[in-house]
Parts: structure tokens; C-alpha cells; sequence
């Protein structure tokens, strides 16, 4: 069965279109208006194996939060619907990744309490285009939409640039993970509580 979601989400403030394949070889094509967020969302699907379709319109003559935080909660969504009823899913997953002088850690589960924590030390206020402290915002509606456990952290690296990449490269690896099937338990609910 083709893990595959298309939602579109239109508020007062942004109007996001996504098309999204958990069984894909990384094929991206994105815009989102901020072109180091779009850089991102590519990272994401490449090291998540997803293919990834996405267009955001946002308001961002007042500000980039609108669109990076409905961003999150979109793809959030689209992963959730994808998933199905999540029998024979892996749940969670973990992922180190270095970048340089850079080290990021991420991991992610399943298993439908949302819940996020995001520790980086981010010292630029912008990496190119890109507000820094919208990472968090990001990944906070993620897992709200997910219905996900999300943490992700920058253990320490000296460039903006490298950390905030580091750490979507790393939550990309780790959700890839979590995704993915085990053909052994493909009837079972990754779950002792039998609901997720």
C-alpha cells in the first residue's frame, strides 16, 4: 500500500499545498518564499527518503513565523495521514549527525502524545533569509500535528549555518527511521496499549 498524503491548509495568514510520499528517493520540489527554509524542507526530504511537493504562500511581508510554523503543522499532518493506521511502523527513531565542526541529535516518536523539545544555541539571529528562532516554531508544529514526540538539539558547532542544518538533517534521518516498516510486525501496533 502507497504511504502517500496531498493536504492543503488555508488560513487568513498562509496558504500551504503539500504532496508527500513516506516510500519515496528523496524527490523535492519546494517553495515556501524563504529560500534557506526551502533549502531545509530539501535536506528533509532527501535524508528522509520522502518525496516531497510543497508550495507556501505566506503573509511574509509581516513576518516569516506564519509560514514556517504552518509549514511544520502541514507537514506534520501529511506525515500522520500517510501513516495510515502505523501496524507494522518502526515508531521511533534517533539520529547523530555530524556537520563539520558541528554535532546534532534528534529523535522522534510515534506514538501520539505531542510533545517537543528543541535545545540549540543558535548565535546568528539569521542564517541567509532565515530567522533562527523560527526553528523551534517549526519543529514545535511538527509534532503537534504529528501527534509526536520531537526533540532535537545542537551539542555544540560554531556556525549558525551548520547547526541549523545539522539538526534537520538529523530529525530528517531519525523520522526516516521511525517510519519506517518492519516486515516482521507488519500486522502489529507498535504499541503494548494496542491504540496510538
Amino acid at each position: 500500500m502507497a504511504r502517500t498524503s496531498t493536504i492543503r491548509r488555508k488560513t487568513n495568514e498562509t496558504d500551504i499545498r503539500i504532496r508527500l510520499n513516506l516510500d519515496g528517493r528523496g524527490d523535492s520540489r519546494i517553495h515556501t518564499g524563504i529560500r534557506f527554509f526551502d533549502h531545509m524542507l530539501d535536506l528533509v526530504a532527501r535524508h528522509g527518503a520522502f518525496d516531497l511537493r510543497l508550495q507556501a504562500k505566506g503573509d511574509l511581508d509581516v513576518d516569516q513565523h506564519h509560514t514556517v510554523e504552518d509549514t511544520g503543522i502541514v507537514l506534520g499532518e501529511a506525515v500522520l495521514k500517510a501513516l495510515g493506521t502505523k501496524r507494522g511502523i518502526l515508531r521511533a527513531g534517533y539520529f547523530l549527525m555530524p556537520m563539520d565542526e558541528t554535532l546534532a541529535a534528534a529523535a522522534v516518536d510515534l506514538g501520539g502524545r505531542p510533545y517537543c523539545v528543541c535545545n540549540a544555541k543558535i548565535a546568528a539571529r539569521r542564517v541567509g533569509d532565515f530567522q533562527t528562532e523560527l526553528t523551534e516554531d517549526f519543529f514545535q508544529g511538527f509534532a503537534q500535528a504529528a501527534r509526536a514526540n520531537v526533540h532535537v538539539r545542537a551539542l555544540y558547532g560554531r556556525s549558525s549555518h551548520h547547526q541549523v542544518e545539522a539538526i534537520f538533517k538529523a530529525f530528517a534521518r531519525a523520522l526516516r527511521f521511525a517510519v519506517a516498516r518492519d516486515k516482521r510486525l507488519r500486522h502489529v501496533l507498535p504499541s503494548t496499549k494496542g491504540l496510538l
